[in-house]
């Protein structure tokens, strides 16, 4: 069987040396609020009562936060490219729903 959630958020902690409370700030980055209780039952073995899966939002704000904490927020700029690209895309379809 392949990878799962939890395997991956176990592999990067141990990969990038983070602590419990590094990951609750990394989640923070991004807003998300996890609790350390919480990664407790994350990383405990699946045959433990107290074990849960990793879920797909969990790992998503995780890995969004991560490459935060790594590369620093993303510039003003970009950010206002991104936007406008979205605008764009938005009014673009909107016209073909339209037409």
């Amino acid at each position: 069987m392949g990878l799962t959630n939890n395997d991956i958020l176990k592999k990067l902690r141990v990969a990038h040396k983070l602590r419990d409370t590094d990951i609750v700030e990394i989640c923070a980055l991004v807003d998300f609020k996890v609790s350390k209780g919480e990664l407790g039952a994350l990383f405990r073995n699946e045959d433990h009562d107290k074990y849960v899966e990793c879920g797909d939002q969990i790992l998503r704000n995780f890995l969004n936060g991560l490459v935060i904490h790594l590369r620093g927020p993303m510039p003003e700029k970009k950010k206002k490219n991104l936007e406008q690209g979205k605008e764009k895309q938005e009014r673009k379809e909107r016209k073909e729903r339209e037409d």
